[in-house]
């Protein structure tokens, strides 16, 4: 086989063909599956695998998920409709694993019902596939395909359309698919089969260095083993296999961009003696944490040097990255140069704004900076605004910049771009950042900056290509915060008694947050008792002790304007209670609020609801974070309020990332849609892989000495592959 579309491997090749060529007419079912490629089904491996002659384990089953299963009937209960052609009944079905029960129910008319009670008698043994419902609080299986096979596997009863099914149980263990209801399993394992035929002996894209450092087995061995394993054992070998290939691509793309970088050349910036770092300092009002300075001064080397900074800060909820990132803004200007911080929302960059000009004083008013001053700019603004902005910046006036996406205009030119501070850098993606990066003669310097913790195998994952620093310590004289759930349907009375306790934080000359998970009602259903979105709360308010406080509402369809006018009433002090959504996250600091009601706070992650309480306790009053949440019949309730109760027992963010970690997918940690399949991942799991994750770090950094520019075929291709699944996101 010839390698094609840029590829320089005959693996690489084979495995990025499209799909349709193995499944012809199902292309479309695969492709709604995500499975596009070749490779994409070769990494679509079995959720679990049986033995054909062993039942299905019934008590594990999840409601919403597509299952087969092999079982046997244990009773049969017809339900015939009265005489008629047209009559309709019901065939109810108990099937058993020898310890656990699961409902079956057919519909249709009455001759159905007696052709299906004659093959799905007490005994008989089939494979059922549907997607598992729930009725009374049971999981059930509505209306399932199945056939009946014999001890062997072979069919005996059921419908033609289904004989598939029995083919696929028949052999070694068989695996069982993620699937949907128009892809049964079965049907993903006969295309798994087909591309393996079509794949046939695949050379291993790796060296035989790798291979041997690794001892795992060859690729094409790794396939036909998670596909069509003989025996239990060589799934677990292919397996590793596999997720080690996902560790050691993205580790390999990391790896080469960190060399790449250190090609990257920038102006050295240094502080001057007696310049702007050194009035800030003297003025700050308290002393850097030990933490604060240790990471300034790794800061500080990176910006002296000739070699542009790529760094990651990252750093517990009110750790004080902010005032961190401001030094190394007037070290940079203080050198001559400009320095940008960009922001994911406007209520950030200007809650950036505000906070930067008052931490800098008369520093920002112009004649001490030497002529510059902070700017900000945003989409919102104004033509005029934009335009006076836009020329402060070309015109090298502006020494720090903060603004948005608008920053990444073309239309935005600076004089001398020196640094440039990504804030919240999981929500924009790497263009955008080199976008920003590419309005400098020389690469600027960047720093990164995450408000969540982060745990070391997602550092290692997603931001491989970093240099990363931690600040842990939270600075002297913030208060204490005290988190309590508050479980509205076992005590709905507490929740008058939220609202009690805020009129009384108020009373005391406090703030309170009110945060809500959307705007509107879900549906077209409002609910004035237990409703929570933002304006069913709002509405609530006016009937509780609150009713005779000033009360703000803020979220992100309101004009910029408002936006601005609201959240600077609450700062001021105007506002007892600000009603909000998630816009108040991150960066919002009003030392004065002392308390927060998250209301159905199990709609929210861990480390965003970390975030949120980290907008109390910022002053000297201590504070309290009220999670109302409703304990729901539905499938994972219990471990919604275990999660809760976990983050209410703990305020150390790292804990609470790797807890977050392991009960969600890596991706979403970071707060948006970015799981596994940001990084191209389907196997690897971040937290149970960690060990794996740096031993192929080690093996990328190997690769990048023994081979700096990637000559070899299947480098290369790793690399390029990561980078398209990267422009696929």
């Amino acid at each position: 086989m010839t390698a094609l579309g840029g590829w320089r491997s005959e693996t690489y090749a084979a495995l990025d063909q499209r799909i349709g060529l193995v499944v012809g007419a199902q292309e479309k079912a695969f492709t709604a599956l995500g499975l596009h490629t070749v490779g994409d089904l070769m990494h679509h491996v079995p959720r679990r695998y049986v033995v054909g002659t062993e039942l299905s384990d019934l008590s594990d089953l999840q409601v919403g998920t597509h299952v087969a299963l092999l079982a046997r009937v244990a009773e049969v209960h017809p339900h015939p409709g009265p005489p008629g052609k047209k009559s309709r009944g019901r065939l109810e079905v108990q099937l058993t694993d020898g310890r656990h029960r699961l409902s079956a129910t057919f519909f249709g008319a009455n001759h159905l019902l007696d052709w299906w009670q004659r093959s799905l008698t007490p005994g008989a043994r089939g494979i059922f596939s549907a997607k598992v419902g729930e009725f009374r609080g049971q999981p059930q299986l509505g209306h399932p395909d199945y056939v009946i096979v014999d001890e062997q596997g072979f069919f005996v009863a059921g419908s033609d359309r289904n004989r598939s099914m029995a083919s696929v149980f028949r052999g070694g263990p068989i695996g069982i698919y993620p699937a949907s209801a128009k892809l049964p399993t079965w049907d993903i394992a006969e295309a798994a089969g087909l591309a393996l035929h079509a794949l046939g002996d695949l050379p291993d894209p790796w060296p035989s260095w790798v291979r041997e450092r690794a001892e795992l087995p060859p690729l094409s061995e790794a396939l036909q083993a998670v596909h069509r394993p003989s025996t239990l054992a060589e799934v677990d070998a292919g397996l590793a296999r596999l997720a080690f290939d996902e560790a050691l691509e993205v580790q390999l793309t990391m790896a080469y961009r960190r060399a790449d970088r250190t090609l990257l050349a920038a102006a050295p910036r240094r502080a001057a003696d007696g310049g702007l770092l050194s009035t800030f300092d003297a003025r700050l009002p308290f002393e850097l944490t030990d933490g604060q300075q240790q990471v300034s001064r790794e800061i500080e080397a990176d910006l002296a040097g000739d070699v542009a900074m790529q760094r990651l800060l990252q750093g517990e909820v009110g750790s004080g990255k902010t005032v961190v990132a401001l030094r190394a803004m007037l070290a940079v200007v203080d050198a001559g140069g400009q320095a940008a911080l960009l922001a994911p929302t406007e209520v950030l960059a200007v809650q950036h704004y505000h906070s930067i000009t008052t931490m800098l004083g008369d520093i920002a008013a112009g004649g001490m900076l030497g002529g510059t001053r902070v700017t900000l700019l945003t989409g919102s603004m104004t033509g005029a605004q934009k335009k006076r902005s836009q020329l402060a910046i070309a015109s090298g006036e502006a020494g720090i910049v903060i603004g948005t996406h608008a920053l990444l205009s073309e239309a935005v030119q600076f004089a001398d771009l020196g640094l440039v501070v990504v804030d919240e850098q999981h929500r924009f993606g790497v263009e955008q950042r080199n976008a920003l990066t590419a309005k400098a003669d020389l690469h600027p310097h960047v720093l990164v900056m995450t408000a969540t913790p982060i745990p070391r195998s997602v550092a290692l994952t997603i931001y491989g290509d970093l240099e990363v620093s931690t600040l842990r310590e939270v600075p002297a004289g913030r208060a204490d915060v005290i988190t309590t759930v508050v479980d509205v349907t076992a005590h709905p009375r507490w929740v008058d008694r939220a609202w009690e306790r805020a009129r009384e934080e108020v009373a005391n000359g406090r703030q309170v947050f009110v945060v809500c998970p959307r705007i509107s009602p879900e549906g077209d259903a409002v609910d004035p008792v237990n409703g929570w979105s933002l304006e069913e709360v709002v509405d609530r308010l006016h009937r509780t002790p609150l009713n005779d406080v000033r009360i703000g509402v803020l979220h992100g369809q309101l004009p910029t304007e408002e936006k601005d006018r609201v959240m600077a009433q609450f700062s001021a002090g105007d506002l007892d209670v600000l009603v909000a959504t998630t816009v108040i996250e991150v960066g919002v600091d009003v030392p004065n609020a002392s308390m927060m009601v998250i209301c159905d706070a199990a709609r929210f992650g861990i480390s965003q609801l970390h975030q949120l309480r980290g907008r109390i306790g910022r002053g000297r009053f201590p504070g309290l974070c009220l999670l109302l949440a409703a304990t729901r019949e539905e499938s994972g309730a219990e471990n919604s309020m275990a999660r809760l109760e976990g983050l209410a027992a703990t305020r150390d963010g790292f804990a609470l990332a790797d807890l977050d970690l392991e009960q969600r997918r890596e991706g979403n940690v970071l707060g948006t849609t970015q799981a596994g399949a940001h990084t191209g991942m389907r196997l690897l799991n971040v937290t149970r892989d960690a060990d794996l994750i740096g031993f192929a770090r080690d093996i990328a950094e190997q690769a990048v000495r023994d081979d700096p520019e990637a000559a070899t075929p299947g480098f290369h291709d790793a690399i390029r592959r990561m980078e398209l699944v990267s422009l696929d996101e």
